[in-house]
Parts: C-alpha cells; sequence; structure tokens
C-alpha cells in the first residue's frame, strides 16, 4: 500500500497549501488594511477591500481544498460513503463560495447588469 501511503500524504500536502493561502491571504489582507487605514486620502475603500481581499483568499484557499477532498476520494478511498461525503462537502463549499461572492460584490449574480454602466 505505498501508492495509497504516498498519495495521502500528497493530500495532506495539498491541504495544507490550501489551508496557508487562506492564512497567508487573510493575513496579507489585513496587512494592507492596516497601511490604508490610516491615511485620510486611502481611508475611503479600504474596508471592502478588506473584505474583498479576505473573500478572495477564502475562495481560492477552498477551492484547493475541494482538489484535496475530490484525489482522496478518487484515489485513496473510493467507497460510495467517500463520494457521498465528498458529495456534501462540494456542495457546502459550493453555498459558501456562492455567499462569498455575493458578500464581496454586493449584488446577487443575476442582479450584476444592473451594476455594470452600459457601453456607450
Amino acid at each position: 500500500m505505498e501508492y495509497t501511503s504516498t498519495v495521502s500524504d500528497i493530500v495532506r500536502v495539498v491541504e495544507a497549501v490550501g489551508a496557508g493561502i487562506m492564512l497567508v491571504g487573510g493575513f496579507g489582507a489585513f496587512l494592507i488594511f492596516l497601511v490604508r487605514a490610516p491615511y485620510p486620502e486611502r481611508q475611503r475603500g479600504s474596508y471592502e477591500e478588506l473584505r474583498r481581499n479576505l473573500g478572495r483568499s477564502i475562495l481560492l484557499g477552498l477551492e484547493v481544498l475541494i482538489v484535496a477532498d475530490i484525489v482522496r476520494t478518487i484515489i485513496v478511498d473510493p467507497t460510495y460513503e467517500s463520494v457521498f461525503v465528498l458529495g456534501v462537502i462540494v456542495v457546502v463549499r459550493i453555498l459558501l463560495s456562492f455567499a462569498l461572492e455575493v458578500e464581496m460584490d454586493g449584488t446577487w449574480p443575476w442582479n450584476r447588469w444592473r451594476r455594470q454602466p452600459p457601453n456607450t
């Protein structure tokens, strides 16, 4: 079972990368916010930028974690139960990603066209 343990180790590394993306991205977003916030000319919009940057790092980290879950399910533990659990995890992460997108944009995806100025 050397192959399975090697793939399991790789999946753990991919999961660590996903978590690292969220941590480093979140830390970087807060650093950018702290640099911008004290200056009145740059203060406007700094909170919205913080939320956008945090959301982006969380979304990217979630995508990497989904990859790890898919690889684990397909290669390491290909049972019906693990496929079901993967499906539930993917659905939850899709809903979370959707909610984050709405939170970052401030509008429903089907209403985005209303916010964009017409091309003239």
